[in-house]
């Protein structure tokens, strides 16, 4: 039977996360955009601090979400549950899918983009023609009100900066994305506007499936943004298209 992820009775809110779920396997968490993982600054990372808030002994990083994404993510509570959830990341069993908004018009409105990645400048990455050991990612996008697309996206592998790096292959790097988009054109926008939106997986026999909204960002908030999600409710019922 599946479990359909909701918000508990009391959910703890702080600057950097909210408590989606929590059981004796694993907890689930919303990350707030702009919180890194670990400590970058000499204070105390997302992982640290959860760990600490929910007065933990033993947690683990199963998976990580770059500093300027919001969205699930999902920290194991034993070794054995990080070992099994660990290996299906690895396999590509977990369903991932993330939103994302961009200000420019896609060269292709959905599709497959495949390609090796290879570190740019100041810390950017970049999409090779070659497939030796490539990023996988399919996408559907929408249009989202007057110069913006919506895009619904599935990783299949989980290379760094991996969506982002993918728009902007397609001509349409993330909106507020000054490392891959026009530095100057992100200055009055709010956030990065990528969101891990629902993940799937299966543990011990148990089928789990969560999803939330993005909370932070007016572009989010907006009523296109909203009318464009419709089609986007439910993205593992999509027809995605062939790897």
């Amino acid at each position: 039977m599946l479990q359909q992820g909701y918000l508990i009775d009391e959910i703890f809110m702080n600057d950097v996360y909210e408590l989606i779920e929590s059981n004796e396997h694993f907890l689930i968490i919303y990350k707030k955009p702009n919180t890194s993982f670990h400590s970058d600054d000499g204070g105390q990372g997302l992982f640290e601090t959860v760990k600490q808030t929910e007065r933990l002994s033993e947690l683990y990083p199963v998976h990580r979400l770059d500093k300027v994404t919001s969205g699930l993510l999902v920290m194991a509570k034993t070794a054995a549950a990080n070992q099994e959830l660990v290996d299906q990341f690895k396999n590509r069993q977990i369903e991932k899918y993330y939103l994302a908004l961009s200000a420019k018009k896609p060269k292709k409105k959905q599709g497959l983009i495949k390609g090796d990645m290879a570190s740019a400048r100041r810390g950017a990455w970049k999409l090779l023609p070659s497939f030796d050991n490539p990023a996988i990612t399919q996408f559907f996008s929408a249009s989202a009100g007057e110069g913006v697309r919506l895009f619904i996206v599935k990783p299949h592998t989980g290379k760094t900066h991996q969506i982002r790096v993918a728009l902007k292959s397609i001509g349409a790097p993330i909106l507020g994305d000054a490392l891959y988009a026009d530095a100057s054109a992100c200055e009055t926008i709010d956030r990065v506007y990528l969101h891990a939106y629902s993940i799937g997986f299966s543990l011990l026999g148990q089928d789990y499936r969560f999803t939330e909204m993005p909370r932070e960002g007016e572009y989010f908030k907006s009523p296109e943004f909203q009318l464009a999600l419709q089609a986007f409710l439910s993205p593992w019922s999509l027809t995605w298209p062939r790897i």
